[in-house]
């Protein structure tokens, strides 16, 4: 897909990525769900393509009572799970199209969250307004200044609470995305932070993603007043054949595709 004359690596500022995006997931959202749909589940918690679940992993923490916000949350499953446990969660996306996804599965299921249409950059809540907030793959991969983004979660966090967040794998940058035998070679530097873009034929992104090093994740973290408690790095689980993108099993059990990024914001 690299070499594809509509594909760039160039800078993109918030305002461009904020467009692209967005235009994006609306049009993508019904294909996005027939692919995907099954494998996320109405009412389940799926940080990755690796399939590790909240249920087993316990990177929340307590659930029960506590105001969680949940970003990028597309079709809002996780968000769905958490009130499932007791939670009080508000699930937040971009994306009406996606959004959209998340009423119709509220009305299937029967389990109904607050939905939030806004830019992760500006959150629209009060200071100190959650006890937890998280997000498996959203918000965070899609905007220029993902800095902003950790400042904004601070905001929003009390005092001892947890942020938690999944991001495709900074090494994965190295490398095509490709499944396959193509997928293993590695093509690109790990220290070109150049944003993925997909453009028309005017030059006009429609599809933005974002690289950081791990260095800049953890920087992030830190400059915005965080304690990393962990990064979970899942493996491939035995069994599991699901390809997803550029997710598969023969780059699955050689080297990571997913990492989490488990903080917390110390108590005053």
């Amino acid at each position: 897909m690299d070499d594809d004359n509509l594909v760039r690596r160039r800078r993109v500022g918030d305002a461009e990525a904020r467009r692209a995006n967005r235009r994006w997931w609306d049009a993508d959202a019904d294909d996005y769900q027939a692919e995907h749909g099954r494998f996320l589940g109405d009412v389940d918690f799926v940080w990755c393509p690796e399939g590790l679940r909240e249920t087993d992993a316990r990177l929340l923490g307590d659930l029960a009572g506590r105001r969680i916000l949940e970003l990028g949350c597309g079709a809002a499953s996780a968000a769905r799970w958490l009130a499932a446990q007791g939670a009080r969660p508000v699930a937040l996306d971009l994306s009406v199209g996606m959004l959209r996804h998340a009423a119709q599965a509220a009305d299937r299921t029967g389990v109904r969250v607050p939905l939030t249409q806004a830019d992760a950059l500006a959150l629209p809540f009060a200071d100190a307004a959650f006890d937890t907030v998280c997000t498996a793959f959203g918000a965070v991969p899609f905007v220029a200044d993902s800095a902003a983004v950790m400042r904004e979660v601070a905001r929003v966090l009390r005092p001892g609470g947890r942020w938690v967040f999944s991001v495709t794998h900074p090494m994965r940058w190295i490398f095509l995305d490709d499944p396959g035998e193509g997928g293993l070679t590695a093509v690109h530097s790990y220290f070109d932070r150049s944003p993925y873009v997909e453009q028309d034929e005017h030059g006009v992104a429609s599809y933005v993603e974002q690289h950081r090093t791990l260095g800049d994740r953890i920087r992030e973290l830190v400059g915005a007043g965080f304690r990393l408690l962990d990064l979970v790095e899942p493996e491939w689980p035995a069994g599991h054949r699901e390809v997803w993108g550029q997710w598969s099993p023969l780059r699955g059990r050689l080297f990571p595709g997913t990492a989490i990024f488990v903080a917390e914001k110390p108590a005053a």
